[in-house]
């Protein structure tokens, strides 16, 4: 299917700079883009690239004046590209509608209307299938567990018993909700296993990465809020809650009964230990190590977690040791009385 500028600038709600009747047949990343695709610069590191893409046309900011080829000029460059997409197709293939022959249903499982459950994929008792919801082939749903609306699970996700996921939920492969807490006691030099009989609630809109591990509550419920955005391998112990739209980036870990506010940002590698609190809205630096409660609107980073201007500066410092070691040791050397 091919779109021609006019067509795809009405769309966007963006201000074409060039030939509105150039036709372009599919999207591109800046660097693979050739002759008829269409591509976006949102960052502008990447601003050098424009002399460079084949691209057809360019969706930029309003900062970009010109450039060689036609450009498309919006406010939000990354979000209007995201709604080109759709108009040159899903390049993910789409299973079929149905329960296939091959899946797995339990007793008293209630499945909803243009759901798509696929061949070995397995359905315990007593749960729930919303509309519209797909899941995937060697998808393993625990016994009355609860999929939302428009829920996609990729496969060989693992989601145990009592789980609760909600509508419009991303899940991808390799993920695994509401294995045991990390739970034990020390009893006669042996540890012993304290039974874990919570749940694991995912609200709404939210989209949790590959190799994933979100454990079920001791008690209670793990909760992980609506809109929130999981990357790969991030591990989160038992009872943790995570407020609305918050961003846990790869490799984050957060210990158990830790509560995480809205619109929190946890960067790669954080370490969050058990029982602390983290405000709403906010940022914490790469490779941190959060080891107390955080107030609200902090921007932190290091181990333990400081202002992150404060920690830059630190690291500055610290970049300078070999010399100012040096420097030390020559005015030590200096002071030293002569004989």
């Amino acid at each position: 299917m091919k779109k021609t500028l006019k067509e795809i600038a009405s769309l966007i709600d963006g201000e074409l700079i060039g030939d509105e009747s150039i036709e372009v047949k599919s999207v591109n990343g800046i660097r693979e883009a050739q002759e008829g695709d269409i591509t976006f610069l949102a960052n502008p590191l990447y601003r050098p690239l424009l002399g460079s893409t084949k691209a057809s046309c360019v969706i930029t900011s309003k900062e970009i004046d010109s450039a060689p080829m036609p450009i498309i000029r919006t406010d939000n460059p990354s979000l209007a590209f995201s709604k080109v997409i759709p108009l040159f197709g899903d390049k993910q293939s789409q299973i079929p509608r149905g329960v296939h022959e091959a899946a797995i249903i339990g007793k008293d499982v209630a499945i909803g209307k243009d759901v798509a459950i696929s061949a070995c994929a397995v359905v315990e008792e007593g749960s729930t299938i919303a509309d519209g919801a797909t899941i995937y082939p060697h998808v393993y749903i625990g016994h009355k567990t609860q999929i939302g609306r428009n829920t996609k699970i990729y496969s060989n996700v693992s989601i145990s018993e009592n789980t609760s996921i909600g509508d419009n939920v991303i899940i991808h492969s390799g993920t695994v909700i509401g294995s045991d807490g990390f739970g034990f006691v020390k009893v006669d030099g042996v540890y012993q296993k304290i039974p874990q009989t919570g749940s694991v609630l995912i609200e709404d809109d939210v989209e949790i990465g590959s190799n994933v591990s979100i454990d079920r509550a001791r008690f209670g419920k793990t909760v992980i809020g609506k809109g929130t955005k999981i990357d790969n391998l991030v591990q989160i112990a038992h009872n943790v809650k995570i407020g609305p739209n918050s961003i846990i980036v790869s490799q984050t870990g957060i210990s158990g009964s830790s509560i995480l506010g809205k619109d929190v940002i946890l960067a790669g590698q954080v370490g969050v230990v058990g029982h602390v609190e983290i405000g709403d809205n906010v940022i914490v630096g790469a490779r941190s190590g959060v080891s107390k409660s955080i107030p609200p609107n902090s921007l932190v980073l290091g181990s333990p977690p400081k202002p992150m201007m404060q920690e830059k500066r630190i690291m500055a410092c610290i970049g300078k040791l070999p010399e100012l070691f040096k420097t030390v040791k020559q005015l030590t050397k200096n002071l030293k009385p002569k004989t």
